[in-house]
C-alpha cells in the first residue's frame, strides 16, 4: 500500500524507523496539507513531456506525485539520511533520479545536460521546470541560480516564506532589490498563501506558493546587466534616503549631477527608490551608464 506522506503518524514512523530527526538547520519541514500539495502540482502543469528539477525533496511528498505526472524527475538532496529514506520509498519509480549533491555547488549547465540526455534535444532551448518546496535559507540563492542564466527553466513553482514572496511580487511603493532582480528575469505571481500549520515541525513563518515564468527576453534593452544591478543596488544602498542621495553616495557621483540626470528623465530626485517601477530603473540605467563607463 502506498504511504501517505502528508500523514504526521507516517512521517514520524519513518523518522523513528530510520533513526533520524528533522533538521531545522537544513530547512526540513514536512508538508502535511494535501490541498497545498494539489495547488503546487496544479500550478506546475506537469505532463509526460516535462523534465522536473526538485531541490530538497525530503521523503518525497511532492516528488512521487510529480513522478506520476512528469516524464522524469531529478531530485537533488544533500542530507545522507534523507537520501536513504527517499531511495527506499522511491525504488519503484523508473523515471526518478536522485542526485546526492548540494544544488548551489552544481553548474546550471550540468542540470541542462541532464535534461538533454533525457530528451535528446540538441538545440539550445531549455525545456525543464523547477518545482520545489525550497529550504527557505537558500531561496534567494536558488532563484539567482535558475533565473540569471541563459539556461533558465520554462517554469518555476516554489514554496517560500510569505514575506519573501511578497517582496518578489511587489510593485512601486514596496520595491526592493530582490523584487527587481526576479521581475527583471521573470514574471512572478503568488498562487496561494500557506499557513505555518501546514508543516511539521511548524516553521516560525507562513509560506506562499510562487509561480515564476522566466522571460524569453528582458523587458527593456540592457547591454550590461552587471552595471544595471550596480545602479539598482546603489539606489537601494541607503534605506529611507531619497534617490539622489543614495545614487550619489552609491555611485560616488556629485549630488547636483545626479539630480540633473534624474530630472532629464522626469524622475523626481526626491523620490524613494522603492517607489520606482522596473521600467523606471531601466531609464535610470540608460542615463547613468555613459557616466559610469
Amino acid at each position: 500500500m502506498e504511504l501517505d506522506l502528508t500523514d504526521l503518524k507516517t512521517v514520524k514512523s519513518l523518522l523513528t524507523y530510520y533513526n533520524v530527526s528533522a533538521q531545522k538547520s537544513l530547512g526540513q519541514h514536512f508538508l502535511l496539507d494535501k490541498n497545498v500539495l494539489k495547488q503546487t502540482l496544479k500550478a506546475a502543469e506537469l505532463t509526460k513531456k516535462d523534465f522536473v528539477i526538485e531541490i530538497g525533496p525530503g521523503f518525497g511528498v511532492l516528488t512521487f506525485p510529480m513522478a506520476d505526472l512528469a516524464g522524469r524527475v531529478l531530485a537533488v538532496e544533500t542530507d545522507k539520511k534523507v537520501l536513504e529514506i527517499l531511495r527506499g520509498l522511491g525504488s519503484g519509480y523508473t523515471n526518478l533520479d536522485i542526485l546526492p549533491s548540494n544544488i548551489l555547488k552544481l553548474d546550471s549547465h550540468y542540470i541542462y545536460d541532464r535534461y538533454k540526455q533525457w530528451s535528446k534535444v540538441k538545440s539550445g532551448k531549455t525545456g525543464y521546470k523547477l518545482v520545489s518546496n525550497l529550504p527557505y535559507y537558500i531561496t534567494s540563492a536558488i532563484l539567482k541560480l535558475f533565473l540569471e542564466t541563459d539556461l533558465a527553466p520554462d517554469l518555476i513553482v516554489v514554496m517560500m516564506q510569505k514575506e519573501v514572496a511578497e517582496r518578489i511580487v511587489a510593485g512601486p511603493g514596496e520595491m526592493s532589490v530582490l523584487g527587481i532582480s526576479v521581475q527583471f528575469f521573470g514574471e512572478p505571481e503568488i498562487i496561494a498563501q500557506v499557513p505555518r500549520t501546514a508543516f511539521w515541525p511548524k516553521p516560525e513563518v507562513d509560506s506562499a506558493i510562487v509561480r515564476i515564468t522566466p522571460r524569453k527576453k528582458i523587458p527593456f534593452e540592457v547591454d550590461n546587466v552587471k552595471l544595471f544591478f550596480r545602479v539598482v543596488k546603489a539606489g537601494f544602498g541607503e534605506k529611507r534616503k531619497q534617490l539622489h542621495n543614495s545614487l550619489g553616495g552609491g555611485l560616488n557621483l556629485d549630488d547636483e549631477l545626479v539630480s540633473k540626470v534624474l530630472k532629464e528623465i522626469k524622475i523626481d530626485p526626491k523620490t524613494r527608490p522603492q517607489d520606482l517601477t522596473l521600467a523606471d530603473w531601466g531609464k535610470v540605467y540608460h542615463q547613468f551608464k555613459e557616466i559610469l563607463k
